[in-house]
């Protein structure tokens, strides 16, 4: 239940970060200053959030190949190249999250 209470709310928070972001005041298709600052929290959040989640992964994954270890040694070599493999798909999240802050802050003609 919780977990479904937070994802409500995140989408809900996304939706109005958004609109807000996207609203174009007076016809013009160029943005204000209030309109910058959410670019750059929305770029500053893309990392964060992906850091985040990737870390709480990681750690996840190493705790649980390093008790898979623990209770069978003699497959420690399967376990070692399964979790190396995770880890790197899990590390390129993060750097799907680094592109797109990228991409915000330099792709952007209202940043100029």
């Amino acid at each position: 239940m919780k977990k479904l209470v937070v994802s409500a709310l995140t989408v809900m928070m996304a939706l109005a970060v958004s609109s807000v972001a996207m609203a174009a005041e007076g016809g013009s298709a160029m943005g204000t200053d209030a309109n910058l600052a959410l670019i750059c929290l929305a770029a500053a959040l893309s990392v964060g959030v992906a850091a985040l989640g990737c870390g709480i992964g990681m750690g996840t994954g190493i705790g649980g190949a390093c008790s898979g270890i623990a209770r069978n040694p003699e497959a420690s070599g399967k376990i070692t190249v399964t979790m190396i493999i995770g880890l790197a798909l899990i590390e390129s999240l993060t750097i799907y999250g680094l592109v797109i802050s990228l991409i915000l802050l330099f792709a952007n003609p209202l940043l100029g």
